[in-house]
């Protein structure tokens, strides 16, 4: 079984310079070969931070090279598909940035097309390796809440202008609210309770002149189970990222996971201690309101630590057969049916069946 891979990395762009890059170099299995990049001022920071990786220009440099064995797809939303089914074609194990595809149709024939050529394709999900996600999944699981009967998760930002120059703000397939943070909230919730009942979403374009989703709102139903995921560009004063409201209790979470604000100051993992990095100030530990065997609990809960590094470890140690892969394709095709029903949701503006 090969214990080394090279790595091809399609996109040196926000995801790839500061989500992908820094965690796929720390498995000591990995090697990052070569960098698809065009931009002149990432490719000064890809030749900074990763001297011995070949900067391209053309995704080909790496899809037909056959010294790369993994293939990271950072690149924008509508491009994912394609590029993942030129790698699989080329026998390249695949990474794809969320969201996986634009379609279940696209999700199905990936994974297929993975299964016939047995390679390994999974999903970019890394917030399932977030502190604030790692604490609540702890939380639900510990039963101290008892019964949960109420789910919300946010992901709001604050940006009242359109950005300019950026095919994010473009009406492309998988592009939107919806599809981006939107792919986050889904996966942690399908995580967590598995496929829902019903669901109902009302999506909305807040911001003057845009033309991408920058607002949703979608309830997933269970039996016994309200979950409500919310996103939206307009939020300048943050509520409860997590609210999580049981029979004997509740547990609020407030604050973002640090990881992305460490990261996009230039911050990488390599800078600080092992055992510091993704670590939460005690400002952003959750809240705990509960009775539990017999007592009251009120007071903070300690957050877990997060890292990204997690989702590489998982994939390295599933590529030599030591690990289930914990972000299948299943799943992540799971996310985009969801995301496809929202959209169906909101226009005929009812409950839709899952399905």
């Amino acid at each position: 079984m090969k214990t080394s891979f090279n790595v091809g990395l399609i996109g040196f762009g926000l995801s790839g310079r500061v989500f992908q890059a820094p965690f796929l170099t720390l498995i000591e299995g990995f090697n990052l070969k070569k960098i698809r990049e065009t931009r002149p001022e990432n490719i000064k920071i890809a030749q900074v931070r990763y001297p011995e990786a070949q900067i391209v220009n053309h995704s080909d440099a790496i899809l037909q090279d056959a010294t790369i064995d993994l293939v990271v797809v950072a690149s924008s939303s509508h491009t994912h598909f394609e590029l993942a089914k030129q790698a699989i074609l080329a026998g390249k194990h695949v990474v794809v940035e969320k969201p996986f595809t634009t379609t279940t149709a696209e999700a199905d024939e990936l994974i297929q097309l993975a299964k016939d050529q047995q390679r390994i394709i999974t999903a970019f999900q890394n917030r399932r390796w977030d502190s604030d996600f790692k604490t609540v999944r702890k939380v639900i699981n510990s039963g101290l809440l008892g019964n949960l009967v109420e789910y919300e998760a946010h992901f709001d930002r604050f940006r009242n202008f359109l950005k300019p120059d950026t095919w994010k703000e473009e009406n492309l397939p998988g592009t939107g609210m919806l599809y981006d943070l939107g792919s986050h909230l889904i996966d942690q919730a399908l995580c967590l309770f598995g496929l829902p009942q019903e669901l109902s979403c009302q999506l909305k374009i807040q911001r003057e002149g845009g033309r991408v989703i920058d607002n949703f709102r979608l309830m997933l139903q269970y039996p016994d189970l309200r979950v409500t995921l919310r996103a939206g560009m307009l939020v300048r004063e943050a509520g409860p990222r997590y609210t999580l409201l049981g029979d004997q209790g509740s547990f609020l979470k407030y604050g973002l996971d640090v990881q992305e604000e460490t990261l996009v100051a230039g911050i990488l993992p390599t800078n600080m201690p092992e055992d510091e990095w993704g670590k939460e100030p005690e400002e952003l530990w959750g809240r705990l309101n509960t009775d539990y065997q017999g007592l009251h609990l009120l007071g903070k809960i300690e957050s877990e630590r997060g890292h990204y590094k997690g989702f590489y470890q998982n994939l390295y140690n599933a590529l030599v057969g030591e690990e289930e892969l914990e972000i299948k394709p299943e799943q992540a095709r799971n996310i985009i049916r969801v995301i496809e029903l929202a959209i169906q949701s909101s226009q005929e503006k009812r409950t839709i069946s899952f399905s």
